[in-house]
């Protein structure tokens, strides 16, 4: 797969904000003014959708700020990361030492993302990651040039313990699959649920990506505990969510989880869904101005719906044209433009969010129950929520 610049986009979606700034390649390669901007996403496969809607957001955030960054034209480039993680560090590499890309945006897959830390830390190119939750990307491996616009792994899970508690539900099983995302959202969970005076009765799990939940479910019913709380998350997570009401379970232990246990699954799931609480930094039915006036300017552009991760990649469009902003263009000032970066507030369709020392959002996480296919925020979960950033140590900041 090749890095291609973008004079055309490869989707008929992006087309609608995509054609300002865009010069044809002979002409952009004179100009020496202008900010590279490399995009590291899945434009093929399982997540090509998710990859789609971040760079529509990136886009859209940017033409709003005038199409410009810090009053500097763009060269765009781009490359499809297929979700392999095996390739990370080589189409990273193509983006930093061939395209001499100023900022790296990307991406989804954590796999890929610690390809693309690791890249990011040896090069020092400005790395924004408008998805992936992996813990070490601002925890351990942290870095002063990387910033993560989305969440942690941990992060929605860290709200989801109180209000079960709250609810009268002090005894919980947790059931996800086995892998690291799984993992980091039961640190969350644990925490916070423990702390509210839950006690975790049983924790179960399966290797990824398996979808043969009966003999989990049930082991569920013979606990009989008060709720169950969960990761899942894409088609795995509707199918047990289906499968959860076909073992008559639905109606009779409450299922709760991160989020993502409900994000774009909810056609899918059909009415098995209906009651689910979930705790997410983000619901497309948020009622607010911002969000209203968002949803009806994404849709208009590029003739789809946002979501969950059309906000992310459109906070990292802010966050950038902020930051650059901030420093007049002079993306060679890093110093500044870290320091830019971290004090900026985004005015985001999911609230208005900040920076942590550990260069990951402090943001509102809201509760969240479906109804005929629609994540209703009920409330706010927890208000200006931070990871821990455990281990983080800012080497040269």
């Amino acid at each position: 797969m090749t890095t291609r610049r973008l004079v055309l986009t490869r989707s008929a979606a992006v087309v609608g904000a995509a054609s300002a700034g865009l010069l044809l390649p002979g002409i952009v390669r004179a100009q020496s003014n202008r900010v590279r901007v490399g995009f590291m996403l899945p434009y093929t496969g399982t997540y090509a959708q998710l990859g789609v809607n971040i760079e529509n957001g990136v886009r859209m955030a940017i033409n709003e700020k005038g199409g410009k960054l810090g009053g500097r034209e763009i060269e765009w480039f781009k490359v499809d990361d297929e979700s392999e993680p095996s390739k990370g560090v080589e189409n990273a590499q193509r983006l930093v030492q061939r395209d001499k890309v100023d900022v790296l945006i990307g991406t989804v897959h954590s796999g890929v993302q610690m390809g693309i830390q690791r890249v990011a830390r040896e090069s020092g190119v400005l790395s924004l990651i408008p998805n992936a939750g992996a813990h070490a990307a601002t925890r351990g491996l942290c870095a002063p040039n990387v910033f993560r616009t989305s969440f942690t792994n941990s992060q929605p899970t860290l709200a989801l313990g109180k209000p079960m508690v709250d609810k009268g539900l002090k005894k919980a099983v947790w059931i996800t699959w086995k892998y690291a995302a799984g993992d980091e959202a039961f640190e969350g969970f644990k925490q916070s649920y423990t702390k509210a005076g839950g006690t975790i009765v049983k924790e179960l799990g399966l290797p990824f990506p398996n979808v043969e939940f009966q003999a989990l479910l049930t082991e569920i019913a013979s606990l009989n505990p008060d709720a169950v709380a969960c990761f899942f998350a894409g088609g795995g997570a509707a199918k047990f969510i289906r499968d959860y009401a076909a073992a008559g379970l639905k109606d009779k232990i409450p299922l709760w989880g991160s989020g993502f246990l409900t994000e774009g699954v909810l056609d899918a799931a059909g009415a098995a869904a209906d009651g689910i609480m979930t705790t997410m930094h983000y619901a497309d039915s948020l009622d607010t101005p911002r969000n209203n006036q968002f949803r009806k300017a994404f849709a208009t552009t590029f003739k789809l719906q946002p979501d969950v991760y059309a906000v992310q990649g459109y906070d990292t469009g802010l966050l950038l044209a902020q930051g650059m902003e901030a420093v007049k263009g002079d993306i060679g000032n890093k110093q500044a433009l870290y320091k830019a970066l971290e004090n900026q507030t985004i005015d985001s369709p999911r609230g208005k969010w900040t920076m942590s020392k550990a260069h990951n959002p402090i943001q509102d996480i809201y509760l969240r129950r479906v109804e005929n296919k629609d994540n209703k925020v009920i409330g706010i979960a927890a208000k200006a929520l931070a990871d821990s950033g455990a281990g983080c140590k800012m080497a040269g900041a």
